[in-house]
């Protein structure tokens, strides 16, 4: 075991990140070693993972055995000398990125290097990235910034000049099943069902195949297109794919909410008595009511997070519906990505010409774009199964 085992299909970046971490064990550090790293990839190839991984191997006296305490503190997220910070809105404000910044001066206290890893790097507003750029300029000598974002396009070109740059791939499915088998003990026909339904995404790989309610809602979602009869199942299909976002969104964040919460509690001094049990209460409302703000903004986060997911599944289903009708499934050996659904797939394709499917899934990206333009989910979905159900009127009138 060592931490790089949740890497799937990263052999050339694990080599490039061991060679760093063995560099960095050196005095002074040698030339494979740099302060600030861009990591970027698709969508659940596992940039957060590699990020952590990397962190790991810093703080392990070994380069990353995976067993040692530093490894475990800092996989765990419990190493004092390991940040891992996540936007907890749509985007991160300036004061998280001046707070980032005054906290990378924190001098190591268990480890060699302080680590401060920023997931979703994409959602830094232009004021926090040039907040962000100074310290990337002049880092202190400890500090170690660990940037993780889908393209090099997604941050600043004077942020990315100064970054050494990890590039991650999309696991095959071969790979990702593999990986389910042999990590995470899930028996074959399971694991390749959810790696070619994942789409190469790990996280959602790893859902599918041991959460028996994701799968439901990701059948609810593709059953979608063969339900939409008028504007009544309209409506209410976008209701349900809302509510599949928000029930897969509960399930991540409520775990946390709930730890944060008790944290916090006990950090306050609730369950104390007399003068500690007065003084908790006076101050702990407004924490509370701070957490409870941060916390709405990352479930609306993670919703949307979610709701893309869903839209993914969809293209995934309109994408096998092209290529029955281009003849690539047929002709071409091309396999069909949700191929438990071959019959509705073939159904659908008979039912509609390719350019009428095209015409579907622009729509579907159209929607992604209004989710990322903050429109109401409801309203984008709305939007959304009505032009999935009736493209042809869409097309005479364009």
């Amino acid at each position: 075991m060592t931490v790089w085992d949740s890497l799937v299909g990263q052999e050339a970046v694990v080599t490039w990140l061991q060679g760093a971490a063995n560099d960095a064990a050196q005095e002074p550090p040698g030339s494979g070693m740099t302060h600030a790293w861009l990591v970027t990839g698709p969508p659940g190839s596992g940039r957060s993972t590699a990020a952590g991984a990397f962190a790991a191997a810093l703080m392990c006296p070994s380069g990353g055995c995976g067993h040692c305490d530093q490894c475990v503190a800092a996989l765990n997220g419990s190493h004092p000398d390991v940040e891992v910070i996540r936007p907890e809105g749509v985007s991160y404000k300036t004061a998280d990125a001046r707070a980032l910044v005054s906290r990378a001066s924190i001098a190591p206290s268990r480890g060699r290097w302080h680590v401060i890893i920023i997931e979703d790097a994409d959602r830094l507003t232009e004021t926090a990235n040039n907040v962000l750029l100074k310290a990337i300029e002049e880092p202190p000598p400890r500090a170690v910034w660990l940037l993780c974002t889908p393209s090099v396009e997604d941050v600043l070109p004077t942020i990315r000049s100064r970054c050494r740059h990890i590039m991650l791939r999309t696991p095959s499915p071969d790979e990702l099943a593999d990986y389910l088998i042999r990590e995470k003990e899930v028996d074959e026909a399971t694991a390749r069902f959810a790696s070619h339904a994942a789409q190469g995404h790990v996280g959602r790989a790893k859902a599918l195949a041991r959460d028996e309610s994701a799968r439901k809602r990701r059948r609810d979602v593709l059953s979608v297109p063969s339900g939409l009869h008028d504007l009544a199942t309209c409506m209410n299909a976008a209701g349900q794919i809302v509510a599949a976002a928000k029930q897969d969104a509960a399930s991540i964040t409520n775990p946390i909410d709930e730890r944060e919460r008790s944290d916090l509690l006990l950090a306050w001094g609730q369950g104390a008595e007399g003068k500690g049990l007065r003084s908790g209460v006076r101050g702990v409302k407004g924490a509370i009511k701070e957490l409870e703000d941060r916390q709405k903004s990352r479930r609306t986060r993670t919703e949307r997070d979610q709701l893309d997911r869903a839209l993914i599944d969809l293209l995934g289903f309109y994408r096998d519906v092209l290529a029955v009708q281009l003849g690539a499934v047929d002709h071409a050996d091309i396999g069909l990505i949700n191929d438990e659904m071959t019959d509705e797939v073939r159904r659908q394709a008979q039912a509609c010409s390719a350019v009428e499917t095209m015409w579907r899934v622009n729509a579907i990206e159209r929607a992604r774009l209004a989710l990322d333009a903050n429109v109401a989910p409801a309203l984008a979905m709305e939007s959304l199964t009505i032009d999935l159900r009736r493209p042809a009127l869409r097309l005479a009138r364009s």
